[in-house]
């Protein structure tokens, strides 16, 4: 669908009223990041909208895929975000246009929305994130300095990092933040950089391992004279 049939006959594809955002979630250099796109001079997270033919789930991974190029990607339900002022018409009037683009007051995208939302744990070199149509950038931002956003997004943003920090309590999930094979002291730096405090690294490591779901490899990794820890993957 290009972007003028998008605009014009969206209604009939997509469920009205309903949209997804989603908080997709990366680690780099120490620090956790969150993918978010650019139309204007403001960000707002990558979503989209439902397909009347397709279940939530579907298009949930589909966002992902078109937003992030991330197949198979790891999701998990957020919140429900539904402000009885969540409508985006001003944005969308001036991102049309700035691209020539005819703007309605009747057109669907400019109702109000009320927005499932998302996050999704991955590692950024895996990524392909690449901006669409509508917007004028993209780019990874640390959860601690994130810049202007739109209406509730960085509510949203602040919301999934508090769900990961309590979901991160209750299951070793967080390895899908890491490449394919780590070393525990990766892994228990990202737990405390999650959780935003020191962990006993013996206690940690116990705790991983007695989860059955890593597995140790036999070769080490070299980090400097006397200390080369060993490396583990996800238990296949």
């Amino acid at each position: 669908m290009d972007p003028q049939e998008f605009i014009e006959e969206g209604a009939d594809k997509y469920l009205s009223n309903l949209s997804i955002d989603l908080v997709v979630i990366g680690y780099q250099g120490g620090e956790l990041k969150c993918l978010l796109l650019k139309i204007g001079e403001r960000w707002l997270l990558p979503g989209g909208y439902v397909g009347k033919e397709e279940s939530v789930e579907e298009a949930v991974a589909r966002n992902l895929q078109e937003r992030a190029g991330l197949e198979n990607p790891h999701m998990r339900f957020l919140s429900v975000f539904g402000g009885k002022d969540r409508q985006f018409k001003e944005e969308f009037k001036a991102a049309l246009e700035k691209r020539g683009m005819a703007w309605k007051e009747e057109y669907w995208i400019n109702d109000r929305f009320v927005t499932l939302a998302y996050y999704s744990l991955v590692n950024i070199a895996y990524t392909h994130p690449e901006p669409g149509f509508f917007d004028d950038a993209f780019d990874w931002f640390s959860f601690d300095e994130l810049p202007e956003m739109w209406m509730d997004h960085k509510e949203i943003v602040h919301t999934a990092r508090q769900k990961l920090k309590e979901d991160t309590r209750l299951q070793p999930l967080t390895y899908r933040l890491l490449p394919e094979e780590f070393t525990m002291p990766e892994l228990h730096q990202l737990h405390q950089t999650i959780l935003q405090e020191n962990l006993d690294r013996s206690r940690f490591q116990k705790k991983m391992l007695a989860s059955g779901i890593f597995e140790r490899l036999p070769k080490r990794q070299k980090i400097s004279p006397g200390r080369n820890p060993y490396q583990y993957r996800v238990n296949p």
